[in-house]
């Protein structure tokens, strides 16, 4: 049967967390729970949480969706803005719509999370049912896994793709090693690039969840919510999310930090762990120095990866400037139910159109990574 939830809650953590791969932090229950205890995500903000659960005749979860009733499109990072304004101007409201995905998150992973095809399935199909065009314009699973978007175009569902870039461990010792892998003009400008801040007396050092005070979240959060406040922008997540999340999750959160000379803290970097993935999430600084930022959230971040043996290394959405940073692109996969015909048409000529560009740009920036061609490591087509 399946059960629509008014809030996470309703389900106990050690149920849903039997559902979600050991990779995605946040997807975890204590993630989404926080999101919601926190104020972040509820009806005042435009996140209606409205998951969606099967359940066997004992009560026991069998699937999961992470669903939320939109009335707007911010926090997504799947921009369907101009979608909305075309509805509107036929005369109609785009929102509310409904979105499978984890609230400004846009991490790749498992949306419909179940024991068998048969309930993925079901699962999609009550988000269908619901986007009918009436109560909910569309429905939509943002940054789903290859496997959820293989079931959805299955059903009809238009498929739009994007581009990240992502890191691979290769069993490196070191960072040094990591470097012989470039080419030499490479090579030696990320190591000026990272001299520069180190000369100027940062110092870096990494730090997990109950490693972490109140002192620490409170210089964090000034950190953070100053790069929302240069933008003239509110911070998504307040205050009190980040500590209950290393008290909850302590296992799955680093810091990331940058001290000047005097052990002042100049800049962090807030970032999510699983069990082979470091994913950059947030980062904040008071200092206007160059490759301050590139060496606290990426280079810093790589040689976390290679210390702790972990596999991959997201750092999070957008940003040429990751490639010469030796991030080999792969591609990202939204999927979109559109009811209308006349809307459903116009998205998918343009998702069509937009995914051609996309391999056309994901080859033109494969050929900006910094390898010897001999060593060039695998850019995989999809994340893992």
């Amino acid at each position: 049967m399946i059960r629509r939830l008014a809030g996470i809650d309703e389900v106990q953590a050690v149920a849903w967390n039997r559902l979600v791969p050991a990779d995605q932090p946040a997807l975890r229950h204590e993630f989404l729970s926080l999101l919601e205890s926190s104020g972040a995500v509820c009806p005042e903000t435009g996140w209606t949480a409205a998951h969606r659960v099967i359940e066997d005749g004992q009560g026991g979860l069998r699937a999961i969706l992470p669903l939320y009733e939109k009335s707007h499109s911010f926090g997504e990072f799947v921009f369907d803005f101009a979608w909305a304004d075309a509805w509107h101007r036929s005369g109609r409201p785009y929102y509310p719509k409904l979105t499978a995905a984890i609230p400004f998150t846009p991490v790749i992973g498992p949306r419909l999370m179940a024991a068998e095809q048969s309930e993925q399935a079901a699962l999609a199909e009550a988000m269908e049912s619901q986007a009918d065009g009436i109560r909910f314009s569309t429905a939509h699973a943002l940054f789903c896994s290859d496997e959820d978007a293989g079931l959805l175009a299955g059903r009809g569902w238009i498929q739009r793709d994007g581009c990240r870039f992502l890191w691979r461990n290769r069993n490196y010792r070191d960072f040094d090693e990591w470097l012989g892998e470039m080419r030499s003009k490479k090579r030696k400008n990320l190591r000026r690039e990272r001299r520069q801040v180190h000369e100027q007396g940062i110092q870096f050092r990494w730090r997990e969840g109950e490693q972490l005070s109140s002192v620490d979240w409170n210089a964090f959060y000034e950190l953070y919510a100053r790069t929302y406040h240069e933008r003239m922008q509110t911070p998504y997540l307040p205050a009190s999310f980040f500590p209950a999340l290393a008290r909850k999750m302590p296992e799955s959160v680093v810091l990331i930090e940058a001290l000047d000379s005097t052990g002042t803290l100049v800049a962090m970097a807030f970032c999510l762990r699983g069990n082979r993935t470091l994913y950059g999430r947030h980062w904040g600084s008071r200092l206007a120095l160059d490759g301050l930022h590139f060496e606290t959230c990426y280079h810093q971040g790589i040689e976390y990866c290679i210390a702790r043996g972990l596999d991959y290394f997201d750092p999070g959405t957008q940003g040429e400037h990751k490639l010469l940073r030796g991030f080999p692109p792969v591609k990202t996969r939204s999927m979109h139910w559109i009811p209308d015909p006349a809307l459903r048409r116009a998205v998918a000529d343009f998702a069509a159109a937009e995914a051609r560009q996309n391999q056309v740009y994901m080859a033109a920036a494969r050929a900006h990574l910094p390898f010897h061609r001999e060593h060039r490591p695998d850019s995989p087509e999809r994340a893992p």
